[in-house]
């Protein structure tokens, strides 16, 4: 479940304000919406992120072998174009699009929006909350998106062309374009013991 915090009634705080509180309360998971609101992130059970390490492993072990980009897990915040900051569970951005950031820009919420996103529907996640962040991601230039959904064994493609498709488990994702040659079988990696 996230929690909204309003700042209207104290003007907001500044991109810089936002980092620095995140950083003073860095034992708690924090976003910002385009309106400036702090959406304050419950944690997630260990199954989440269990399962969670196992995607972002499979990602980055395709990524060794290619070197197409770099691939980030669900610690890493991002600047988008509406000025929100958002969090995904796990991302790509290509070599090229990173590598042209500042240094200085890479060391806070990188103003970019990835190329490639992952997000995890965990037993705290609200799932209507979940699409319209999906939604965001959209809006702000992601060419492809997952939107995994454990409980119904179904993942939601969002293309950046406004095509989206759910695809059961046991038939296995690709990275289209966006990561060519990457695919993944969701049922080994949600298996019930």
């Amino acid at each position: 479940m996230e929690y909204l915090i309003k700042t209207n009634s104290i003007g907001g705080m500044t991109e810089e304000q936002f980092f620095q509180f995140c950083q003073e309360n860095d034992s708690i998971n924090f976003e910002r919406n385009g309106m400036g609101d702090i959406i304050l992130m419950e944690p997630t059970g260990s199954d989440t992120d269990l399962f969670n390490i196992n995607i972002v492993t499979a990602l980055g072990i395709w990524n060794r072998e290619l070197k197409l980009g770099f691939i980030f897990g669900n610690n890493a915040g991002f600047t988008l174009p509406n000025n929100a900051i958002r969090s995904p569970d796990a991302a790509f951005i290509t070599r090229s699009r990173y590598e042209a950031l500042q240094k200085s820009d890479r060391k806070r919420f990188a103003h970019i929006c990835p190329d490639f996103v992952i997000e995890l529907l965990s037993e705290s996640d609200q799932e209507w909350a979940l699409q319209n962040k999906m939604k965001e991601w959209m809006d702000n230039g992601c060419r492809l998106a997952w939107m995994i959904n454990p409980q119904k064994k179904e993942t939601i493609i969002y293309r950046g062309n406004g095509e989206t498709e759910t695809k059961p488990f046991h038939k296995a994702l690709n990275g289209e374009d966006v990561l060519p040659g990457f695919t993944i079988n969701l049922t080994k990696i949600f298996t019930e013991e």
